[in-house]
């Protein structure tokens, strides 16, 4: 998907493709996937065209192919799926992204209390915990940083963290910040109960896909080992009776 993305910059320049209106949330969407490919709203939109129309080729040859009704259903619903592919992509780019975010921010929230209990501003803190990790939270804490050290306000790099990261917590730890700095509260004691629930959080997560993985595996072992050892015993079986039919035949 990485090398279809960079094709969407040069399809969006396109003529045809620059009427698709693309949907209002597309942006967010883009940005909370860590904007692949660098793709704008327009690029992604040529992006889903240009599947959509690689789909329709494959539609034709199979029209062309026969006219059963199976084949006229897959000559109409490929484009169609082509079309939408992309987005299914870009939900699960976004899930991951904020899944990735979620497993780290509780160890981000514990150095970063130590750090703001230490004497150091919150926003420098969140620069230098993040140093010490790479995935996509401290990425995004290392922006806050950076924006900040360059001028840019407190709470418009804060909100726009936010932005960058689909998850609820990350949310709530951007308000934590915003409220803290505003009323001049103590951030330390409300960090500490946020990398507490973040804990709870994890852990739950990690029983939910242990709960989800179970079923998995015994449709595997129902499908695969079970009938290796049933065609085991039949050769065995086999072996055994052979000896015996043959002087019978």
């Amino acid at each position: 998907m990485g090398k279809l993305a960079a094709l969407g910059p040069r399809l969006g320049s396109l003529g045809l493709v620059r009427r698709l209106e693309p949907p209002r949330d597309l942006e967010a969407r883009l940005i909370a996937a860590g904007r692949p490919g660098g793709l704008r709203p327009r690029d992604w939109m040529a992006l889903k065209a240009g599947a959509g129309a690689t789909a329709c080729v494959g539609s034709v040859a199979i029209l062309a192919a026969g006219g059963v009704p199976l084949a006229l259903l897959l000559s109409i619903s490929g484009p169609l799926a082509g079309f939408v592919a992309p987005d299914f992509w870009l939900a699960r780019a976004v899930r991951a992204r904020a899944d990735a975010a979620l497993r780290e921010l509780p160890d981000l929230l514990v150095l970063l209390r130590v750090e703001i209990e230490a004497g150091v501003a919150p926003v420098r803190a969140m620069g230098a915990v993040a140093a010490q990790f790479d995935g996509p939270l401290a990425v995004e804490w290392r922006r806050v940083a950076t924006a900040v050290d360059l001028g840019a306000p407190q709470a418009d790099a804060i909100a726009e963290m936010a932005k960058r990261v689909a998850a609820e917590e990350v949310r709530a730890f951007a308000d934590t910040l915003l409220r803290t700095r505003r009323h001049g509260l103590p951030i330390g004691p409300a960090l500490g109960a946020q990398a507490a629930r973040a804990r709870d959080a994890r852990r739950r997560r990690i029983r939910e896909r242990a709960s989800r993985a179970g079923p998995k595996m015994q449709l595997v072992v129902a499908l695969v080992l079970v009938p290796s050892m049933l065609l085991i015993v039949a050769a065995l079986l086999v072996s055994q009776l052979t000896p015996v039919l043959d002087p019978l035949a």
